[in-house]
């Protein structure tokens, strides 16, 4: 190398033979080389501009420590804004423009401290949940056999129990043993409530409260027992569900529809009508005898131990199973079983069957097909030797689960040509002749069950009795929506357009008897008088109409009228003589 030619701190007599050299390889370089980026826009073209030194490398990439003390990033920043790229345009910033090798600054200084061009992320809790459970929900299904043991602190977490207390509260319910209502809570403060909770939570000092027994009756004549934890600890088991779901969600099965984020009962009827479709005539009618007090304490804990080996966490589940139970004054222990009606007992429920689940998809897939909702499952085969079968498999999986079947509702239901129908979440499920498709063939249908349409009765008969509080008409049509609104959008994704008529009659029928007796004050116009349509224009919800099918199963065919021609369709239907169609056309 030519160390003459390579330095510019040469003597004069050197210096003033390769000073044309220089200068042409300046020139040369100015073209074809490529400008530096550096971190700080408008320092390159300053020093340029301000200097006669043509030295284009960079400054090494560890300076000293003397060095960067020196440098004062503020000031560089504020005086490249403002000659450079400030709130001001260039053309004002300097006189003599400088040719720029850059687009945008890199590094510019907003309010408050901020970067510009950063986004803006609101402090939103309900965001901040859903991406600890996503994380959570990849983790666990990147490696199925992965274990947990860092969770406790995520469930005292404040966004964890915000969120908590705001489902808590959306889904209200009465107090439990303390008598503390989610009213009062409110009035108090729901932050000091919640920061209690976590304080509790945080120094291991959180006990739960026995649950309050409440009796259900059922149709049967028997009472469904029905367990209310305290406000306190169903906001704690919410902000646990909301932390453990995630990671038993990666393990469920597709069979199983109940109490999951994203899947409902219309899931679990449709599987059943496509399946039927499908030819799968013969089905398993399963009840477990009393579920959920029969699970096993152990048994689930160990099963929940197989994806949670955080102590806290296995010692809050295990406290809410072992808390006891109050029943006239009274606190018993539990053994076994879940409260029903806890806001954790269906994820323990869902994780106790998930064994159930696995054995039939590993060991008697070919067998049928296991629709389960909760406790509630049916199966559905081709053959009856393989429901036959299934129904063996079934009970030895709850004898290993410490659990029987009822032996009075467990059947065996064949469904061709419509001979028989099961009943299934609330729906009358059979199969019907098409006439409008196949009229040789028979379609799965559903409709509201005969317990489903006499429950509805009976709350609509309570409503509208003549002691009724209300002394105005649209005071109790405005009470009737909610029910009839609720009961409807979920029997309407079946063929509920009879029932949901034969209901709408018994409304109007029922208002019209609740006007008569108002008050011992009787209206003028009698019923026959008064049109259906003015309770609808009062505000009142019709079923009539509101049929929304999930899916179509095969294109409609146009029907063909097969009645006789001198019939006729509609409210103006019915036989006319010869005679009357002849002398109607003039003939």
């Amino acid at each position: 190398m030519n160390t003459a030619t390579s330095s510019n701190y040469q003597p004069k007599g050197v210096w003033e033979k390769a000073e044309p050299l220089i200068s042409r390889r300046r020139q040369k370089t100015a073209f074809h080389e490529p400008e530096r980026t550096l971190d700080f826009p408008g320092v390159l073209v300053s020093a340029r501009s301000e200097s006669n030194v043509g030295d284009r490398r960079g400054p090494p990439r560890q300076p000293s420590q003397a060095k960067a003390a020196c440098i004062k990033p503020m000031a560089e920043i504020a005086r490249c804004r403002e000659g450079v790229r400030g709130a001001r345009s260039t053309d004002e910033g300097v006189k003599d423009k400088t040719l720029e090798g850059r687009g945008s600054a890199s590094v510019t200084v907003a309010i408050e401290g901020k970067r510009e061009g950063m986004v803006v992320r609101p402090n939103n809790p309900v965001e901040k949940v859903r991406k600890l459970q996503r994380n959570l929900w990849v983790c666990a299904k990147r490696n199925s056999t992965r274990r947990f043991h860092a969770l406790y602190d995520r469930v005292y977490r404040t966004d964890i129990l915000c969120e908590a207390w705001r489902r808590v509260k959306k889904n209200h319910g009465a107090a439990g043993v303390d008598g503390k209502t989610l009213e009062a809570i409110e009035e108090s403060g729901a932050e000091k409530f919640l920061k209690e909770i976590q304080t509790a939570l945080e120094a291991g000092e959180y006990r739960p409260s026995p649950v309050r027994r409440r009796n259900i009756p059922k149709g049967n004549g028997k009472n469904r027992p029905l367990g209310i934890p305290t406000v306190r600890d169903r906001v704690v088991q919410m902000a646990a569900k909301m932390v453990l779901e995630p990671v038993f969600e990666a393990d469920f099965l597709p069979m199983s529809h109940g109490f999951r984020p994203k899947r409902g009962a219309t899931g679990a009827l449709e599987a059943i009508r496509e399946a039927g479709n499908r030819g799968y005539n013969f089905v398993v009618d399963a009840d477990i005898r009393t579920f959920f007090d029969g699970i096993g304490h152990e048994k689930l804990l160990e099963m929940v131990g197989r994806r949670i080996t955080d102590r806290k966490v296995l010692k809050l589940v295990r406290q809410w199973l072992q808390a006891g139970v109050m029943e006239d004054g009274t606190v018993r222990a539990n053994l076994a079983g879940t409260p029903q009606g806890g806001v954790i007992s269906p994820l323990l429920a869902n994780i106790y069957l998930h064994h159930l689940d696995c054995y039939w998809e590993s060991e008697c897939r070919e067998l049928g097909i296991l629709v389960r909702y909760a406790d509630d499952f049916v199966v559905m085969c081709k053959t009856e030797s393989q429901a036959q079968e299934a129904l063996k498999r079934i009970r030895r999986v709850m004898c290993a689960l410490c659990l029987e079947l009822h032996s009075e509702k467990t059947r065996l239901v064949d469904l061709r040509r419509g001979k028989e129908g099961f009943t299934f979440l609330g729906c009358m499920i059979r199969k019907r002749r098409s006439v409008q498709r196949k009229p040789q063939c028979h379609f799965m249908q559903r409709w509201p069950s005969p317990k489903a349409m006499k429950n509805i009765r009976e709350r609509i008969n309570g409503m509208t009795r003549p002691g009724n509080r209300n002394s105005d008409i649209k005071e109790l049509i405005g009470e009737l929506n909610p029910v009839l609104r609720g009961w409807g959008n979920y029997f309407k994704t079946g063929n509920a357009d009879k029932k949901f008529n034969q209901l709408d009659g018994y409304v109007y029928a029922r208002l019209i008897r609740w006007l008569w007796r108002r008050g011992g004050q009787r209206g003028k116009v009698r019923w026959v008088k008064r049109p259906q349509d003015r309770f609808y224009d009062m505000g009142l919800h019709r079923l009539q109409g509101t049929v929304c099918y999930p899916s179509q199963v095969a294109p409609i065919k146009p029907s063909v009228s097969r009645v006789r021609e001198n019939r006729k369709h509609g409210l103006k239907g019915g036989y006319r003589k010869p005679e009357l169609l002849l002398a109607g056309t003039g003939a």
